[in-house]
């Protein structure tokens, strides 16, 4: 089998990482790829993974069986739509299930209809109406641009003042489209759960659940990012609360999907937030998450291609994955600027085989002396023990002989 992987960051090296270990796999291509996905199959670089007709034609000229698609900007551009209407076997939602993802509002408004435990919120796109609303809350207050920006458009803050400046940056343009609507949100408390699902055909099957952490700092201080670390398995964390989101949040969105005339299949990413109340959803994601990605690749002793396969063919019902019982912890290296202005070009040393340890690449490009940085979230450092301790000692100790200039990475990652 040909597969197509469209992406090139951490969660698609990983995902290539562990689609090569298929059977069934006769070649992998990636679009546009990294020097990571390089060294395991063939890239392709110089087409625009977002542009529907170009992929079309790409899946012809190198007889593709099956795309797999990693981030949610191809999805949001309907890049799964052209391919499903070409007949080329897709895994990945269309463009109106990716809405899961590329418009809050829009997960709200699922959530309500489907009777799903979420924060309260309201959507706006007068700035003087989202002023008025956030002054007669008591905060924190939770802040969120409508569309897709990278995982940067979220700020979390008790400061009014904060919060109405955070309103003119999304309404002023600082993301674009992305920020034409915003969606103002209760704050809920509580540890947070990422919990992803293979769908098709209206069923949903649960992967294992991991934990990541999106501020930049320590501590859980500093701005949110797209992720600076995870870890899997939780201790915290048994069958019960998968289970009870399987019952009542996954499948009731398929069903309410189907209700609107959209046939989900993909991955299904749901950020859990476990209150006092009970979980309650954060939000949707139409893909796999990043950095979580990196830790549930090392441990499912599955086969991950044989799922997708059949997910794309439209029957997933008898499959089940397994795991092992080993513990994956990840460190993600930043470039200094990183969320706002990250630094690229900056050679990296120190990249070498450590044992129990995957590197897997994220914002790195080839240069005519090695590898050098090309964006914010260069590499994830993932280590794998049999305990969290062990995983999380080789990973720290990978993470601090890698180097680049002004490297950066949070020191508490699945601290205990």
């Amino acid at each position: 089998m040909k597969v197509l992987l469209l992406g090139g960051g951490g969660r698609e090296h990983a995902l290539g990482w562990k689609l090569i270990q298929s059977p069934l796999l006769d070649r992998l291509i990636s679009c546009p790829g990294n020097p990571g996905l390089a060294t395991i199959g063939d890239v392709v670089d110089d087409v625009d993974p977002t542009d529907p007709e170009a992929i079309v034609h790409l899946c012809g000229a190198h007889g593709i069986d099956l795309v797999v698609v990693g981030p949610e900007a191809p999805l949001a551009a309907g890049v799964a739509d052209a391919l499903e209407a070409s007949r080329i076997p897709v895994f990945g939602p269309t463009r109106a299930g990716a809405r899961l993802e590329s418009s809050k509002s829009f997960a709200k408004e699922i959530m309500a209809s489907a009777g799903i435990p979420t924060a309260g919120s309201a959507t706006f796109a007068d700035r003087d109406a989202a002023v008025i609303h956030l002054e007669r809350s008591s905060g924190p207050y939770v802040v969120k641009a409508d569309g897709l920006a990278a995982g940067k458009g979220v700020l979390v803050t008790e400061s009014l003042e904060s919060a109405i400046d955070w309103v003119d940056d999304c309404l002023g343009g600082k993301f674009g489209d992305a920020g034409s609507s915003i969606v103002l949100e209760d704050y809920l408390s509580g540890p947070e759960v990422s919990l992803f699902y293979v769908c098709a055909d209206g069923d949903a099957i649960p992967l294992q659940p991991a934990r990541d952490y999106k501020r930049l700092l320590d501590g859980d201080e500093g701005p949110n990012t797209g992720g600076m670390g995870s870890f899997s398995p939780l201790e915290d964390i048994d069958d019960t609360l998968v289970d009870w989101t399987t019952t009542h949040v996954a499948l009731p969105t398929l069903r309410e999907l189907a209700a609107r005339g959209i046939d989900y299949t993909g991955f299904l990413y749901i950020g859990l937030i476990l209150t006092s109340d009970g979980p309650k959803v954060l939000e949707f994601n139409c893909r796999l998450g990043d950095p979580e990605t990196e830790v549930l690749m090392p441990r499912m002793t599955s086969d991950l291609l044989a799922v997708l396969e059949a997910g794309a063919s439209g029957g997933i019902a008898d499959f089940d994955f397994s795991w092992s019982d080993r513990y994956a912890v990840n460190v993600v290296l930043a470039a200094p600027g990183y969320p706002d202005s990250p630094q690229a070009g900056l050679a990296i040393t120190g990249i070498e085989s450590f044992s129990d340890v995957h590197i897997f690449h994220a914002a790195t490009r080839e240069s005519d002396t090695g590898v050098e940085t090309s964006g914010g979230r260069v590499l994830n450092i993932v280590g794998l023990g049999d305990t969290l301790s062990q995983a999380r000692e080789r990973a720290y100790g990978a993470a601090h002989q890698i180097d680049f200039e002004g490297k950066h990475f949070r020191t508490d990652i699945a601290e205990e």
